[in-house]
């Protein structure tokens, strides 16, 4: 693994801008002999030689070049969060100190982020009052229901994760170059993606990828916009939103979705044609959770209805439940276009007509607005492409 050693990748840097082991030297305030030892460290850990040595000067070697983008990014995130609490933060904060930080901010007490982090409560204490005392202020208000960060504390937490993500994102670069498989990739998916796109790109990238670990996270939007923010989720696939939740992520639209409603096979509506609102409104339905896009058209179908929408809804996204529910009875479920296909093909389910066209969803990838995703992260990226325009062919 690559140091979090902040020190030691200052000086890495150092080296890398004025190719020069004495002028890094004078740059970081440390000795040549530090400086050399700091970088045959980050070398060691590398894999490899980072710098070529020359009588014209220090040269990075493809490896060091690859390494100092990932670095030049994590302390691009990491100095401005520091400098706005305290200049003299970017020289003495440490990585263990900023650990600390986050996760005092993620648990708001001193006795959980020691326990997640695997230190005794003082050390954890020690290192938050350090960053207060280098900042001049308090990081956190004390209450009765626990710590409540201020918004510099919020600030410096969330630059550290990006940073450390980038310092990850940096092992993975340098094994593309060994031809190793490392880095865990780590997808936000939404419940069309999960039955549609998903299981497509992934076989594809597993032919070309046979180890490389990828995760799949199932969960609600905000939370997996959340975790795509603070750089634990690489990606989310699915609805995109109108407009863009964030400022600091970005949409890729890959292709449109509309919805559909489903009954089991032989129900008594399948035989009928062009049903109203005012036809389905009396029946039991299975339909995505409020706040989706799915359910904001699901409702508009019923909201020039003098009686309202349906009174009988269970809010389920999952298409299993649905599927399973459905044969169970005369229930409708109304789901993404997308997601009912390979259930109608395999006769499970049945299309409903409805006298309704429902409007176009975009469906797609939302990204970190300054995200750079490493070699597999970008095969993963084109896999997905390429199977939102087959399935959109189809």
């Amino acid at each position: 693994m690559i140091s979090r050693n902040l020190r030691h990748l200052r000086v890495f840097l150092a080296v890398l801008d004025l190719r020069s082991l004495t002028l890094a030297s004078a740059r970081s305030h440390v000795s040549q002999p530090a400086v050399t030892q700091a970088l045959g460290k980050l070398e060691d850990q590398a894999g490899g030689r980072l710098f070529e040595r020359t009588g014209q000067g220090v040269f990075a070697t493809e490896r060091g070049e690859m390494l100092g983008a990932r670095v030049t990014r994590a302390f691009s995130r990491l100095d401005p969060a520091l400098a706005a609490l305290s200049p003299r933060l970017c020289l003495t904060a440490s990585s263990a100190q900023l650990s600390a930080l986050i996760a005092v901010v993620d648990t708001e007490n001193f006795t959980l982020a020691a326990r997640n982090l695997g230190h005794a409560q003082p050390t954890v204490h020690r290192a938050i009052t350090q960053l207060e005392t280098e900042a001049g202020q308090k990081l956190f208000e004390r209450r009765r229901n626990g710590l409540v960060p201020s918004r510099a504390a919020a600030t410096l937490a969330q630059a550290a994760r990006l940073a450390f993500a980038e310092l990850e994102q940096a092992e993975a670069d340098l094994a593309e170059i060994d031809g190793r498989e490392v880095g865990q990739l780590v997808i936000g998916a939404l419940p069309l993606a999960r039955s549609v796109l998903l299981p497509q790109a992934v076989a594809e990238f597993r032919a070309r990828r046979p180890y490389q670990p990828i995760r799949i996270v199932d969960g609600l939007y905000d939370d997996l916009l959340a975790g795509l923010r603070r750089g634990d989720i690489d990606l989310i696939l699915g609805a995109l939103r109108d407009p863009a939740p964030i400022g600091d992520v970005v949409q890729e639209r890959l292709f449109d979705d509309r919805l559909a409603v489903l009954a089991r096979r032989g129900h008594p509506l399948t035989e009928a044609r062009g049903l109203t609102a005012e036809d389905l409104a009396g029946h039991a339905w299975v339909v995505p959770r409020e706040g989706t896009p799915s359910r904001t058209h699901f409702d508009a179908f019923f909201a020039g209805r003098p009686g309202g929408g349906p009174k009988s809804v269970i809010e389920a996204g999952s298409i299993l439940f649905m599927r399973e529910l459905l044969g169970r009875g005369d229930f409708l479920g109304c789901i993404s276009e997308a997601q009912s296909v390979a259930e109608v093909a395999n006769g499970l389910l049945q299309r409903i007509d409805v006298d309704v066209d429902w409007p176009s969803r975009p469906i797609g990838l939302t990204l970190r607005s300054d995200w750079m995703p490493t070699g597999a992260q970008k095969l993963l990226l084109e896999r997905l492409r390429s199977a939102a325009r087959e399935y959109h062919i189809l």
